[in-house]
């Protein structure tokens, strides 16, 4: 089965850098989930290709790029990636169907970066009571986080008038329109809005993830890959978690490697959203078995695995690719601790 129509192939990467590992029959390819880098942490796939770190590690990678988590996750499974970036729920749903192949080597970007916004006359969470607040769908997983986030801070969803409203900039522009009283959206979907008047934030990033540390999406690698061709899943995390790092030092070293893809916005707001994510970055490769086993078991939960047995998160999370490389490069003390 191929998947070749599915895909959109970034060819040539390796022509931008010097010149590629001869001993290399052929490039690691890494699949991901966006069509071009993504104003989120998750870029840092995109920039460790554009910026050459994947390079410097000595390893030749190839970005696939496919739309969602479901082709990423067939196209891996039929051989044509090494490695993808996909959702926790998705690889979970993997383990309970009885595909057990596919293990998390890290995570570059642990969390979306949500908050909530609402008019400017909604001044605390108890005030969204008997307001509309905008959803993706029932069920989706802005919706699913929103719920535990607001029950958190004591306010029940069902006391809202929840609208299905779909995409997040959509979202954000019924906000804006008044068409709706609050929202979840990304941090950098809030910064795109032209106009805020009338509009705060509710629930900020750092808050929303404290309320709901929910790991959205892990790059995984097959088991035949984890044997077949170890020392270059050690240098992509490695320069993956290098490159986390440099951005969490110098938030404006991303601002400006985004600039070239974010031409929609200013460089004030982007330079405002790459400060935004401070102690987001997987400065230690993003795997914290504490959040992954809070998330396996919030997953696990949900409507859509009633009835699954229960799961190891060993059996689909190997901690040896991310503590080899903190061997040799050291732990990072920020917020991204590497608990076991």
């Amino acid at each position: 089965m191929r998947f070749s129509a599915a895909l959109v192939i970034v060819a040539g990467v390796s022509a931008a850098f010097s010149a590629p590992t001869p001993t290399l029959a052929e490039p690691f390819r890494l699949i991901v989930t966006h069509l071009e880098p993504p104003l989120v942490p998750n870029s840092v796939m995109d920039l460790a290709l554009e910026l050459g770190y994947f390079a410097r590690e000595g390893v030749e990678v190839e970005l696939i790029r496919v739309e969602q988590t479901p082709l990423a996750a067939a196209a891996l499974l039929a051989g044509e990636g090494d490695m993808a970036n996909i959702g926790v729920d998705a690889v979970l749903q993997l383990q309970v169907q009885g595909t057990t192949t596919l293990k998390a080597v890290t995570s570059p970007n642990k969390s979306l970066p949500f908050l909530i916004a609402t008019k400017d006359s909604i001044a605390t969470p108890g005030d969204l009571v008997g307001h509309s607040f905008g959803v993706g769908r029932i069920g989706s997983l802005d919706y699913a986080l929103s719920n535990r986030v607001l029950a958190s801070a004591g306010v029940a969803m069902d006391g809202l008038e929840v609208v299905t409203l779909g995409q997040p900039n959509i979202r954000a522009q019924s906000l804006a329109a008044g068409q709706v009283d609050a929202t979840t959206m990304s941090i950098g979907t809030w910064l795109s809005l032209p106009d805020k008047s009338g509009l705060h934030v509710l629930i900020a990033p750092d808050a929303y993830y404290a309320a709901a540390p929910v790991v959205n999406k892990v790059n995984v690698v097959p088991e035949a890959v984890l044997v077949e061709r170890r020392d270059e899943v050690v240098a992509v995390v490695r320069a993956l978690t290098k490159i986390s790092r440099d951005f969490n030092q110098d938030p404006s070293a991303w601002s400006a490697a985004m600039a070239p893809f974010a031409t929609q916005m200013s460089a004030e707001a982007l330079s405002g959203l790459g400060q935004s994510f401070a102690g987001g970055w997987s400065v230690n490769g993003g795997l914290n078995r504490a959040e992954l086993q809070y998330t396996q078991d919030w997953v696990l939960a949900t409507d859509d695995f009633k009835g699954a047995a229960l799961i190891s998160l060993d059996a689909w999370v190997d901690f040896s690719i991310v503590d080899q490389v903190l061997a040799e490069i050291g732990v990072d003390q920020g917020s991204d601790a590497p608990l076991r």
